[in-house]
């Protein structure tokens, strides 16, 4: 071996050596000037009431919006006072390389201690040394990076320097109190709030007198008797003895465990529906899995309400109302349905992976009546749920579509369940294997399984129907005449993506129509069977299964358009993608032998499919981003309006999402939709990009949780704004545009208008409204 390899592996020794040396008297330095430290327990935390009333709304505006869920830098979950004393880990959770499933870290689950947390590999950002005010602040990482943000503000310059990262993916930098001297010295720019304004004066000198006093963290505020008295019932009614009540809670558990679960309109508290070893009326002692249908380890579960006292984020908030008439719907499908349970399923994993297997006993029609009954929520658990910033399933849809329902007469009867029971194997779910070494040859097995189905579902319907009964409206879920659940639309916005109620935007490119088994397979596979800890070979999997459920909500859409209008469509959505994902596609056609009932003419047979859907679905659609209803003047309104027209490769320019803010009165969001030849592919997704073809959809309100840029301006400027937009051809127009409208990060008025605009948000949206997360705040 040549001399120069050894020389360079005894220096590397040697500066590894020394860097351990150094470290290690850099403990011995701390301990012996502020003492050891020690994990601090929030259950021995101050009665002191500051936290609540005056430090956690302040950490929520200011420090929440970028710290939170599963994506939060450095795990550094802000939205409680028990993620500040878990404290930082370097390890990121979404991780799609990693070929071992990661270690748990759920906040509330995975550990009951700080010290627990500490054994894990997390360390404190709030002092846990000798408790006096001088170390408070000397030994606080948040301390220490809020005086080094005073020390060296933000550049005033609007564009910030390329020494700002704020990529997706970048390198994190988590330093320790010990070596917080050296991150300060290679990155003084990056104080807190990082790549944003410094807190005003007298927010920074509460938080710090917070954390001089050792940051008190009180508990939240006694529920009310009321509230007490709701939650007694409602444990009442999830622990019922019968073995049908039990089925029941177990069913409702795996579908409502990330619920944001409230017991009236204005909610005082939110809480989790968990599992438990204990009964009600004792304390809860949780039953943590890596799943929700996982073994729980005992005889007999309880399902417990458990306060959830986290902030209310926006990306992540499942808003679910427990109501006396849902208790009386719920009573009246699971309970009082005419059904029998001899016994109740186990929890072996690939059983339990399948609900079609685990739930045969239960009708299915009223699985799906429940199901239906919130689709909102159903739907938006995938987007919301543990995939958080959801790259898993993102580029396997469209940037904008809208979803419809079969009617459960149609979807989930008796003839419909007994097709459901006999083809259970063919919608086993890859969540069954778990964290597996082989995805391929378990991608062969779901890919068979799945063209099975595909042909026997195909056949079932032609049996059904066939040419005695065309396909018609009366077909497509009408909500009832009341739900607005009937009809959404899902918006993709790069790496992260949003469901709204009602058909928002023009005439999109593809649309769903989702029928049950479709519905609890997107659940169980991307909610219930998902695990954001899992290895490659589980994202993986997980993402290739959901392009069969794309297909196939897509290929029920088409099933209604006419014979002759088939073919072309398919081929449009699907242009240029690869043989093998066709099969699918044709597979189901093929042996399909139904015909359409609805009326159509000359033209475009898409654009009459959707007119026909919007007129039967009139009654209940939702208008909440109609640009018709914003407080604007008709001539305001009629200008925004013009931008739902603008198509083409300039729009590329433009962000996902860009929020206007009209100070005071409205709200609306400009969603740039990219186009694509298909979605096939789980790489070169840029190859497949036809920017031709990007659309803009102009919505009130504000559509998806992660803004990429936010825009101020009078409604006296509205139609130069839209003129501005609609002439957008290079990047130089778009920096002018910003220069002329934007509340860039270097704004020094940033937090003030972030407040406004946050109160406008929640006053529009009430319970569904929460934190915006200012993480994919474009640099431009």
């Amino acid at each position: 071996m040549p001399r120069s390899r050894w020389l360079s592996r005894g220096t590397l020794a040697t500066l590894a050596l020394i860097a351990i040396g150094c470290s290690t008297i850099g403990h011995q330095w701390w301990n012996h000037q502020y003492g050891s430290p020690e994990p601090r327990e929030v259950s021995q935390a101050s009665t002191d009431n500051r936290f609540q009333s005056t430090i956690k709304p302040l950490l929520e505006q200011r420090c929440t919006v970028c710290h939170s869920c599963y994506d939060a830098p450095c795990q550094l979950k802000m939205e409680a006072r028990e993620g500040l004393f878990r404290g930082a880990h370097q390890e990121k959770v979404y991780d799609g390389t990693r070929l071992f499933g990661a270690e748990l870290t759920r906040l509330f689950e995975d550990a009951e201690s700080t010290e627990q947390w500490r054994e894990k590999g997390f360390y404190p950002v709030i002092n846990e040394r000798r408790q006096n005010p001088q170390a408070n602040v000397e030994a606080s990482v948040l301390a220490q990076m809020l005086q080094l943000k005073r020390r060296h503000p933000l550049p005033t310059q609007r564009i910030l320097p390329e020494s700002f990262d704020f990529s997706l993916n970048r390198e994190w930098q988590c330093p320790r109190i010990e070596s917080f001297d050296q991150y300060a010295r290679d990155y003084p720019l990056w104080g807190m709030p990082y790549g944003l304004p410094a807190l005003a004066e007298d927010e920074h000198d509460t938080l710090m007198q917070w954390l001089r006093d050792g940051a008190p963290a009180g508990p939240p505020a006694p529920l009310s008797q009321s509230v007490k008295k709701a939650m007694s019932g409602w444990e009442t009614f999830f622990n019922g003895d019968s073995l049908k009540a039990q089925l029941m809670s177990r069913y409702l558990y795996e579908h409502l465990f990330l619920a944001n679960l409230h017991l009236n309109d204005t909610p005082e508290a939110y809480f989790k529906l968990v599992r438990s070893r204990t009964p009600p009326g004792e304390p809860i002692d949780r039953i943590s899995t890596r799943r929700p249908f996982d073994d729980p380890g005992v005889d007999r579960v309880y399902y417990r309400l458990w306060r959830d006292p986290s902030s209310i984020v926006a990306k992540n908030h499942l808003p679910y109302a427990l109501t006396d008439a849902r208790r009386a719907r719920w009573r009246q499908w699971f309970l009082e349905a005419d059904y029998q349970v001899s016994r109740l399923p186990d929890y072996e994993p690939e059983r339990a992976a399948n609900p079609f297997e685990t739930f045969v006993d239960m009708p299915v029609q009223s699985r799906y009546r429940f199901l239906l009954d919130e689709a909102e929520f159903t739907i938006m658990n995938f987007i919301k749920g543990p995939v958080c910033r959801g790259q898993v399933a993102l580029n396997v849809i469209q940037d904008h579509f809208w979803v419809t329902f079969v009617e459960p007469e149609y979807s989930s009867d008796e003839t419909g369940a007994e097709f459901l029971a006999a083809n259970s194997d063919h919608l086993k779910l890859p969540a069954g294997v778990g964290n597996t070494w082989r995805p391929l040859s378990h991608w062969h097995r779901y890919s068979q399984l799945q063209k099975e189905y595909l042909a026997e579902k195909a056949a079932y319907v032609s049996r059904r129907l066939g040419t005695r009964e065309p396909l018609t409206m009366d077909m497509i879920w009408d909500g009832d005449g009341h739900n607005r659940n009937a009809a959404l639309t899902i918006f993709r916005h790069a790496d992260s993506a949003s469901v709204h109620k009602g058909f928002v935007g023009q005439q999109p490119k593809t649309s769903w129509v989702i029928d049950y088994p479709l519905l609890e397979r997107i659940h169980y596979l991307l909610v219930a069977g998902f695990d954001v800890y899992g290895n490659a070979s589980h994202q993986l999997l997980s993402r290739l299964y959901m392009d069969f459920l794309r297909m196939e909500g897509e290929m029920n859409f088409v099933s209604f358009l006419p014979e002759a209008s088939q073919e072309p469509t398919i081929a449009h959505w699907y242009r240029d993608a690869e043989g093998e994902l066709k099969e699918y596609l044709s597979i189901y056609r093929g042996n399909l032998t139904v015909r359409t009932g609805l009326a159509y003419g000359d033209g475009n047979a898409q654009q009459q499919l959707y007119r026909h859907m919007a007129e039967h679905l009139a009654p209940v659609l939702n208008r909440h981003h109609s640009v018709a209803d914003l407080k604007l003047s008709q001539a305001s309104k009629k200008a925004l309006s013009r931008l739902n027209q603008k198509q083409g490769r300039s729009l590329a320019l433009l962000p996902p999402t860009t929020v206007v803010y009209i100070p005071h009165r409205a709200l609306f969001t400009l969603t740039h939709n990219s186009a694509y030849s298909n979605l096939s592919s789980l790489f070169s997704e840029q190859a497949r990009r036809l920017p031709a073809e990007d659309d803009l959809t102009i919505a009130g309100g504000v559509i998806g949780t992660y803004p990429n840029s936010f825009l101020m301006m009078s409604e006296e400027a509205i139609p130069q704004f839209v003129e501005a937009v609609e002439a957008l051809e290079t990047e130089e127009d778009y920096r002018r545009l910003k220069d002329r409208y934007g509340v860039r990060r270097s704004d020094p008025n940033f937090w003030a208008i972030s407040d406004e605009i946050h109160a406008l948000y929640r006053q529009r949206n009430g319970v569904s409204g929460g934190l915006l997360d200012y993480n994919r705040l474009e640099n431009r």
